[in-house]
């Protein structure tokens, strides 16, 4: 969505009311987050930006008489492609919720596609009514124990850190690199110079937590208690509390804000899924419930925009006032705050729940996301061994698992899922450059009782994850997934019976977001149909394969023990 830019001298005028600007909005007050306070206040705007509390003439008046007036609010840290949906179809989601910018972490997509990954949710953006602002990966890989689609390193990175829109580097989560001082993790966090660093640091304490803060890393979204908050917003970081689909920390943080350090806090999305954003809401949601749960309505929008914004230094965002850009909520109340409609650089976008002006879809890229080696049902057979077999066990609601020792069940020699006591064939694999690599263990949890599950979303490398009860479904599904270029499977007894295909890198779709929601409930209810139990197969599927959270994961090169951060066999010896 593009904006005709006022001259400096056009600005002035306009403030001074010299001339007519192009929008004033009058009857509403002001939520005055500079301030600290609500006044009634008519806002003119003109050619986007806030040109002042009044005016002589306008091309166009609003009148919101009796409404709250906020500065859009602001996603400091968020993953798009958890959402499945390209940036055209996340903003038709998010900006009618009263979102009018995100920082992203294109981190996903990046280990399929590499900088074009970048680039490509960059371009897709500019003709959005969605600021949206990007850091770079840091971690792409994420380990060497698995196989993914890139490798950036801080030569590569350095072709977009000086683009204006790329704030900075994102997610550390190679803490070890940091405090050891690895000399490519060093030479990622030089190449940010005076732009931020945000971190990944869960649980990280004492000289080690210094050291990590002391590299120049100012923010943490893994903290997993008050006491962990606690001691790195004393040492100066930025806390972002956060409601993903997945981990949620809003409930146990908010308690540690106060009208003292609330300048300290930021909320994120980070991992949120199409029908929890659709269904719940986004940072809106985030607001509303700090409200009722106490914090002061002023703090909580804050925490929603303006802070987010001067810790990024996006001087123009986060506050209603003069030379800001016109990014505006329009609330109901501010004690129980409900989006009515959405001012995006001085023009209405969003009423009553829906975009109100056109999107234009950006063109996929024309790159592979899916090249597989040689693949046939043999390729998931599990020669057995003596002894106990390490096993991933699912722990419910979670992504971190647990590592049992179990006794497979053996059929001829090999290992065979055995649904009786819920143990199943886990494989991973590899779609990036038909290395021919498919990772094989066991896990426990899914409850399937025949048929298999796979998905090309599989963090952080996606290549592909699959659970299933016999060899031949699983290549089944596996080759289900190829065929759509990417996506989610349901197959039993050879056929397919529910799927949604994600084109884009292996990982979204063009469609709409209720579409994708829709299409995720289908194979989720399939899978059920199958005996799974587990709310969202498909997303603990997808971090089964994420080997830096404890304590068994599967990758295309085999078991990882993330405790010792190494590879293992799946006999114990």
């Amino acid at each position: 969505m593009t904006i005709p830019q006022a001259t400096l001298e056009e600005m002035i005028a306009a403030a001074r009311g010299e001339l007519e600007v192009d929008l004033l909005i009058e009857g509403a007050s002001v939520a005055n987050l500079l301030s600290g306070e609500v006044h009634r206040a008519d806002v003119a705007v003109h050619k986007g930006r806030i040109a002042g509390f009044d005016c002589e003439s306008a091309g166009s008046v609003i009148n919101l008489e009796g409404k709250i007036l906020a500065p859009g609010f602001i996603d400091a840290h968020v993953h798009i492609e958890s959402a499945m949906v390209t940036v055209p179809e996340y903003a038709r989601a998010v900006v009618p919720k009263g979102t009018t910018s995100v920082v992203i972490d294109p981190h996903e997509i990046a280990n399929v596609w590499g900088m074009d990954g970048i680039r490509y949710m960059l371009e897709s953006s500019r003709n959005v009514p969605l600021n949206v602002f990007a850091m770079l990966p840091s971690c792409v890989p994420a380990t060497s124990m698995e196989t993914s689609g890139a490798s950036l390193d801080a030569e590569a990175l350095s072709e977009l850190m000086d683009d204006v829109r790329v704030l900075g580097l994102a997610e550390v989560m190679n803490y070890p690199g940091v405090i050891f001082r690895d000399p490519e993790v060093l030479k990622k966090i030089r190449l940010a110079g005076p732009k931020r660093i945000d971190g990944h640091s869960p649980s990280l304490t004492g000289r080690d937590l210094a050291a990590y803060i002391a590299a120049g890393i100012r923010s943490d979204h893994e903290c997993a208690g008050v006491n962990e908050a606690r001691e790195k917003l004393r040492q100066g970081m930025y806390i972002m509390i956060r409601e993903g689909s997945a981990a949620k920390s809003l409930r146990e943080l908010l308690p540690l804000v106060t009208p003292k350090n609330a300048r300290q806090f930021l909320f994120v999305s980070d991992d949120r899924h199409p029908a929890d954003i659709l269904r719940d809401g986004h940072i809106d949601n985030m607001v509303k419930t700090s409200i009722e749960r106490g914090l002061d309505p002023i703090l909580a929008l804050q925490i929603a925009s303006l802070n987010a914004a001067q810790y990024f230094g996006l001087r123009d965002l986060g506050a209603i006032a003069t030379g800001f850009r016109a990014d505006i909520v329009v609330l109901d109340s501010l004690e129980k705050p409900h989006v009515e409609k959405v001012i995006k650089d001085g023009i209405l976008v969003a009423e009553a729940g829906d975009i109100c002006v056109r999107l234009e879809s950006f063109p996929i890229p024309k790159k592979t996301s899916m090249r597989i080696g040689k693949l046939n049902p043999k390729s998931f057979e599990i020669r057995a061994e003596k002894g106990a077999a390490r096993t991933i066990c699912i722990i419910p609601d979670q992504i971190i698992t647990k590592s049992l020792h179990c006794s497979p069940k053996i059929d001829n020699g090999n290992v065979v899922s055995d649904t009786k006591q819920d143990i199943l064939k886990l494989a991973v694999v590899e779609r990036h450059k038909a290395t021919g690599n498919v990772g094989l263990g066991l896990v426990q949890g899914f409850g399937l009782c025949s048929g298999a599950l796979a998905t090309s979303v599989a963090h952080d490398s996606h290549n592909i994850a699959v659970v299933g009860v016999t060899d031949d479904d699983m290549h089944t599904a596996v080759l289900a997934v190829v065929r759509m270029g990417g996506g989610l499977v349901v197959v039993q007894n050879g056929t397919v019976k529910s799927s949604l295909p994600l084109p884009v890198a292996g990982l979204l779709s063009e469609m709409h977001m209720r579409d994708v929601a829709k299409g995720i409930d289908d194979c989720i209810d399939a899978a059920r149909r199958l005996g799974c139990a587990i709310k969202n197969p498909f997303m603990t599927l997808s971090f089964l394969c994420l080997p830096v959270i404890p304590e068994l994961k599967l990758t295309d090169k085999g078991l990882v023990d993330v405790a010792r951060f190494q590879l293992v066999p799946l006999f114990v010896q």
